[in-house]
């Protein structure tokens, strides 16, 4: 289950504080009513923009007119006059005759008269003997029908707005469901970067072993560290997101297409069967983004802290633990990884394959109930082997040790967090 408000909670001393969950949930709030106005947005754009011209050049049918009358229209605004062609033509479709002002299928007012009145040069009026003209109808309309067809490039400028509007949006709704409840403390630590490495001694040494000051920049409140969280969910979730946004949006069009064919009694089987595997593929991201979701919004912070860092062969500390959340927990398993990536050139691609060496369980729980407010602790040992080999990072290798922190939850996905840390080289190499 999800956490509930508290309105006020204490924060190290007898103040009372506002809580932050409920300032998360208001920063969430905040963001996602934008971001559904920018997806808004982004679909009327689009609608009304882009699948008339779409339309226009795939859907409508060539036919012939006369010019019956031109002129130019005029707009007034505070900016200015804008100007637009119109011309009035007639045609006939299955013995019903059409008359209609037309020019393109936007007949959007713009500024320059004299391009406006060269448009209307290249029609002739005549009464007598008059002259035919392409044009094309809406076969779903008749009435509807156009001169010239083609694209506008500035449409795709307009977009711009609603998609900072999602990008933005999106990225503040991510960020604040990530720092639901979380202290300060905590999401310093799952951002900050110092600037200057503070524990450099082992580095001049050393330059391929990982720097510690991001490890060892964050006090604990039980032992000494606290341990940042390897790769926080923010960008999975907020790529997800986009990439829920763009592909939906993209098939939606066509399924309106296809579903517009089937109200008129023209059903268009291609299509459909065309963008079926598209429509899966679709369903497939919103369950996988709502799993992220509920993974990061359900499931409370997972907290690490270590008693020494950084750490070396045969070297013994103490962890400690702590889940928030109210879950009812299948089990809860921390272990020690130790894992190796190599990347590599195989022909003209670039590949990099990532495997554990080493696995060590530190602690396992099972079956018990996280109570809101009352987070599962637990304080554990922590081995170092006494084969170890030390953190190492290159252009083209890496070994990462970490603290692996898996849960499985009755009701939810299961969850696994990574912890970083630094495994120095024997004592006896760095002169100890």
């Amino acid at each position: 289950m999800a956490r509930s408000f508290r309105y006020y909670e204490k924060k190290r001393g007898n103040r009372s504080t506002g809580s932050s969950k409920l300032g998360s949930a208001g920063e969430a709030l905040f963001f996602a009513i934008f971001l559904l106005i920018g997806c808004g947005v982004l679909a009327v754009l689009f609608t009304t923009l882009v699948v008339p011209e779409w339309r226009v050049n795939h859907e409508f049918v060539e036919h012939t007119c006369v010019v019956l009358d031109k002129r130019i229209g005029e707009s007034h605004s505070d900016e200015g006059t804008r100007y637009r062609p119109e011309i009035k033509i007639r045609y006939q479709i299955d013995g019903q005759t059409y008359v209609r002002w037309t020019y393109d299928i936007s007949m959007s007012y713009s500024s320059g008269r004299s391009d406006k009145q060269a448009i209307l040069s290249q029609f002739t009026v005549d009464e007598k003997n008059p002259k035919e003209y392409r044009c094309w109808y809406d076969p779903a309309d008749p009435s509807v029908a156009v001169l010239v067809r083609g694209y506008t490039w500035w449409i795709w400028l307009v977009f711009i707005v609603p998609v900072s509007f999602i990008v933005i949006s999106g990225g503040g709704f991510v960020y604040s469901v990530l720092h639901w409840g979380k202290s300060a403390e905590r999401c310093a630590a799952m951002t900050r970067r110092d600037l200057f490495n503070t524990n450099n001694e082992p580095q001049r040494k050393f330059p391929n072993i990982p720097d510690c000051a991001d490890i060892t920049n964050s006090p604990g409140t039980r032992l000494k560290f606290r341990l940042p969280i390897a790769s926080s969910p923010a960008w999975i979730l907020f790529g997800v997101l986009m990439a829920c946004l763009l592909w939906n949006g993209i098939v939606s069009v066509f399924v309106v297409f296809a579903v517009g064919g089937y109200l008129k009694g023209n059903p268009d089987w291609f299509l459909t069967l065309f963008i079926i595997p598209f429509v899966l593929v679709g369903i497939g991201l919103i369950a996988f983004f709502i799993r992220q979701l509920l993974v990061t919004t359900g499931i409370g912070p997972t907290l690490v802290e270590i008693s020494d860092h950084p750490l070396y062969p045969r070297d013994r500390c103490r962890l400690f633990v702590t889940q928030s959340g109210q879950l009812m927990m299948n089990s809860i398993q921390v272990l020690l990884v130790c894992e190796e990536e190599a990347t590599y050139r195989q022909g003209t691609n670039t590949r990099t394959e990532t495997r554990d060496v080493y696995r060590q369980e530190i602690l396992r729980r099972e079956a018990f109930e996280v109570h809101r407010g009352l987070p599962f602790e637990a304080e554990c040992e922590l081995g170092i082997p006494a084969g170890a080999m030390h953190s190492f990072k290159a252009d083209h290798n890496e070994i990462n040790w970490k603290v692996v922190v898996k849960g499985d939850v009755a009701g939810w996905p299961d969850y696994k967090r990574s912890f970083p840390v630094i495994i120095q080289p024997a004592n006896r190499l760095l002169g100890h």
